[in-house]
């Protein structure tokens, strides 16, 4: 097949792009310029699409042997991805950044320009597992190394994407280690350059620091489950559902226990908080549901994953009539769900779906205590 390699300049696509041109396909390799106005270089493990970046990609690609282009996608994701994640913050909701790119960059705007070019796939350094299946549909597994496993960001795709997705690393049980000693073997420089981390266009990881400097600052109150005052903020962007430090509470819960936050309104900027507990939520409605392949035809129980390195939990789901949300109920409760984190369902290793959360239920009311 004729393969179009993203190299974000890090080890995994490096290694990624040299399996598939290995492998005997056709691959170019294409570096993403998504920054208007990128820096010279990293900081350690933070931040990407620098010109160093670009420039570690461009001799992984020569060490390859393979044709290498830089393509500026930066208005794109600018608006789809920043611009999304700035606006979500400031409705009160919890964004997932990579989900997003996957979604409108890598197999959308990456993809539409790979297949106009004549191109049959898409090729990326994630860790997961497309599986063939005989009738010629294509699904989405975990990849077979659990701990590595990167399904979930891409929980996302419709099965036109994974029809034209490649993933090389999902499906071989190799330690990070052994990657980058396969890097070193093929003579690729990028072996032991540190894995990003955090969020990429945040450089500094100072992800309050960015929302004010986009949103402003806005005094508001803390408040409890009562509603009564126990201190101010200022913003609601700064805070997510869950966070227990930074709160900045003068004093002590009546129980000495720890307070976490429990709801973000941005209507009237104010934060509410509460004991650990209030946290815990039985079922939850979703939007934007994404299918990797058919929709279920109705009720199922899967196990669903709701943060990128967390652990799965069992529930029931249905889509709604219209297909436009998803309602899903807990077997037990779980702790910590933001509107805006995305939900992903498994059926054994394979990813069903993802959607959106737009709101939840908690297992108890409000201000009333445990039975």
């Amino acid at each position: 097949m004729r393969v179009l390699a993203a190299m974000s300049g890090g080890v995994d696509s490096a290694v990624a792009a040299a399996r598939a041109a290995e492998a005997g396909h056709d691959v170019t390799g294409v570096h993403l310029a998504l920054s208007a106005n990128p820096q010279s270089f990293r900081t350690g493990a933070r931040g990407c699409c620098t010109i160093e970046d670009s420039r570690d990609a461009r001799r992984a690609a020569d060490v390859i042997g393979i044709p290498f282009y830089v393509w500026d996608l930066a208005e794109r994701f600018r608006e789809d991805v920043v611009e999304d994640f700035v606006a979500e913050y400031e409705a009160g909701r919890t964004p997932n950044p990579c989900l997003r790119c996957n979604e409108k960059i890598k197999f959308a705007a990456l993809l539409d320009k790979a297949l106009a070019l004549g191109f049959d796939a898409v090729c990326t350094g994630h860790y997961a597992t497309v599986v063939n299946r005989e009738d010629g549909t294509r699904e989405l597994h975990r990849a077979s190394d659990a701990a590595k496993d990167q399904s979930y960001v891409l929980g996302v795709l419709d099965a036109r994407q994974l029809a034209h997705a490649m993933f090389p690393l999902g499906d071989t049980l190799t330690s990070k280690d052994e990657i980058r000693e396969e890097a070193e073997r093929r003579g690729l420089a990028v072996a032991k350059k540190p894995d990003s981390h955090d969020i990429c266009f945040i450089a500094d990881g100072d992800t309050q620091g960015f929302l004010a400097g986009r949103l402003g600052t806005s005094e508001g109150d803390i408040v409890d489950e009562d509603g009564r005052k126990l201190g101010t903020h200022e913003g609601a962007h700064g805070f997510t559902i869950g966070q227990r430090k930074g709160l900045r509470i003068g004093h002590p819960a009546p129980d000495g226990k720890p307070r976490y936050v429990l709801d973000i309104s941005p209507v009237d900027n104010t934060v509410t908080v509460g004991p650990a507990d209030s946290l815990d939520v039985a079922g939850l409605t979703a939007v934007k549901p994404r299918w990797c392949g058919a929709a279920p035809a109705g009720p199922g129980t899967y196990t669903a994953q709701l943060r990128a390195h967390g652990g799965e939990t069992e529930v029931s789901a249905e889509p709604a009539a219209d297909g436009a949300e998803l309602r899903v109920r807990f077997t037990e409760p779980v702790r910590g769900v933001a509107p805006g984190q995305a939900i992903v369902l498994y059926d054994g290793t394979r990813v069903i779906g993802s959607a959106t959360i737009a709101t939840t239920e908690r297992a108890r009311p409000a201000g009333v205590g445990p039975a």
